[in-house]
């Protein structure tokens, strides 16, 4: 592995040889190894808990009904799975912006840099998601929304109050970030602290005071809205809520001990997480009073309450007496969308840095400074993440596209450790997950169904971005002269992969313009059953054109020579 610092710009595919690090990241000190189990693991539950414990309880209820809980409890088991794959992943391969990097290992330069950019999509949006979360939040209450209105009543857009506001919280993210990963995972863990502690004291308080068991038949059935219910909330911000569980990996290459802690944190953040969003969706359910849901769930909260279109829990709290309750929750509205943000802004930053690492795009993005510290990449994501405020119109809306994007990051999940094993497979690993011949296939037949769950009109819209990145992916290829047809040996699969499931997606029940599949031989589960097909048709292909043994291992060992080069703090974040 040798001691030098060169970039892991190199890809050793024939179509992308004489490719070299320019001279500002060689010099670059590289990141700095300082963060311990206890910062991993509270990267990747501060990544949970966000603005979608305030908000996805009602939002999977006036989808679902009751069976939002089964909502929660089907994302949860598929997330679990996707977990365990970014867990070996993460302890096997421990580099900054993992989730783009593994697939550049298994299946070459062009399959890396869809899936880098796959990740970096949704990564880029998750701070202004959170802080329009905690801006509308605390625009339901009654006096914010009279003395200090920040949105603009007819099209729910930030208004220039907002502006500011998103504004300086970004500004605050950023400077928390600039300060170092070390710095930002452990005041994040005094966050994280409060974040897990107000959603049980939620649960508490609320449960004890409104119970109501009779609401798990209301609206006329458990399933009011039927198994397409279920389905259609776990979008609607189920499976957002849950997610970030990965964010762990993404600072692996600045993990003291990666091998021993990445997995730990992973497996350890998303069970307490999936628990507690179970927990709160349950209490939601017992809580809302019997005669707002007696007729449906459309209007869990009643019709024309001051604070019913946002503020959920706050809500809640008001009805049931919890005054106090409903103050905690208030502060936690700014407490939990602020935590989640400034670790995306961090962990948005590292994925910027692996595409830095690309000799097709600007190699300033993983250069750093003196400290270890990305400067250039946490810039840029906090400039462009700004950009987003402006055509967001709503959560809901920005949450939907956000989780079809994260699907297709989590897709490559499984393709990749599929294939490493198969190429790398006598690489040491802290962890294996169990059962990979199974687990592998259902963990991407998991992702596309979620996907698919988004809607149509949320993949062809995926499509395009992700077609305006291969752009200009080959434009840079084109300008630094690395472009060669060998660089798509691996990765050309991607293409049918994403046509095929706009295809089903088009003809399918999500927003699909020509819905075809409910009458077939499964009945209602036609489409999960040609998801779950076309799924593992792609998933062996893609196993099937890897990269071969040596290609994987040339990349993975420059990766690991820039590592070798990095910093290591004395002192762990926390000890294992």
């Amino acid at each position: 592995m040798g001691g030098s610092n060169d970039t892991p710009s190199v890809d050793p595919a024939p179509g992308g040889a004489a490719l070299t690090a320019t001279d500002a990241v060689d010099s670059s000190p590289g990141l700095r190894r300082s963060v311990g189990f206890w910062g991993l693991m509270c990267v990747s539950l501060g990544s949970i808990i966000g603005s979608g414990w305030l908000l996805s309880a009602l939002s999977a209820a006036q989808s679902a009904g009751p069976a939002a809980i089964v909502s929660w409890v089907l994302a949860a088991a598929m997330l679990i799975v996707l977990a365990l794959v970014f867990a070996e992943l993460g302890g096997a391969y421990p580099v900054a912006g993992g989730s783009g990097r593994f697939p550049y290992y298994s299946h070459g330069a062009f399959g890396g840099f869809v899936a880098t950019f796959a990740s970096w999509l949704p990564s880029v949006a998750i701070a202004p998601i959170e802080i329009l979360g905690a801006i509308t939040y605390l625009n339901s209450v009654s006096w914010v929304n009279h003395h200090f209105d920040m949105l603009n009543a007819s099209t729910g857009l930030l208004n220039r109050t907002g502006l500011l506001v998103a504004t300086l919280l970004m500004i605050l993210f950023t400077a928390m970030n600039l300060a170092g990963v070390k710095f930002m995972s452990e005041s994040n863990g005094l966050v994280v602290i409060w974040k897990t502690l107000v959603p049980l004291v939620a649960i508490v308080v609320i449960g004890y005071l409104s119970f109501h068991p009779g609401n798990l038949t209301a609206g006329g059935s458990f399933m009011p809205a039927g198994i397409h219910g279920v389905f259609a909330a776990l979008p609607l911000g189920v499976v957002f809520a849950l997610q970030g569980f990965e964010q762990a990996v993404q600072l692996a290459g600045e993990a003291r001990n990666p091998q021993r802690d990445v997995s730990r944190a992973i497996i350890t953040a998303m069970i307490i997480g999936a628990l507690l969003y179970i927990a709160l969706q349950a209490a939601f359910i017992f809580a809302v009073d019997p005669n707002d849901v007696r007729g449906g769930w459309a209007h869990p909260l009643g019709v024309g309450g001051a604070h019913s279109s946002y503020g959920a829990w706050y809500t809640l709290a008001i009805a049931v007496g919890a005054g106090w309750l409903a103050v905690v929750l208030i502060i936690d509205a700014v407490a939990s969308p602020t935590g989640t943000g400034i670790v995306y802004i961090g962990t948005t930053a590292r994925l910027s840095y692996a595409l830095g690492v690309l000799p097709e795009l600007p190699t300033r993005l993983a250069t750093t400074d003196k400290r270890g510290v990305p400067v250039w990449s946490i810039v840029v994501s906090a400039v462009i993440g700004w950009l987003c405020f402006g055509p967001f119109p709503s959560w809901s809306k920005l949450v939907a596209v956000v989780t079809g994007a994260t699907a297709i990051m989590y897709a490559f999940a499984p393709i990749a450790l599929g294939a490493l094993r198969r190429r790398d497979g006598d690489r040491p690993r802290s962890y294996r997950m169990p059962l990979p011949d199974v687990l592998l296939p259902i963990a991407f037949i998991s992702a596309n169904l979620l996907l698919y769950w988004g809607s149509y009109g949320v993949e062809w819209k995926l499509d395009i971005a992700l077609v305006v990145g291969a752009a200009l992916f080959l434009v840079g290829a084109a300008v630094k002269k690395t472009f060669s047809v060998d660089m798509f040996r691996h990765g050309y699969w991607i293409v049918p992969w994403l046509i095929g499931a706009t295809v089903i997606g088009y003809f399918g029940n999500y927003g699909g313009l020509h819905p075809i599949f409910n009458g077939f031989v499964f009945g209602e589960w036609t489409d999960v059953v040609v998801v779950a097909a076309f799924s593992l048709i792609v998933y062996y292909w893609a196993l099937a054109v890897a990269a071969p043994s040596d290609q994987v291992a040339a990349a993975v060992a420059k990766d690991a020579d820039h590592r070798s080069g990095q910093h290591h703090d004395a002192d762990v974040a926390t000890p294992a």
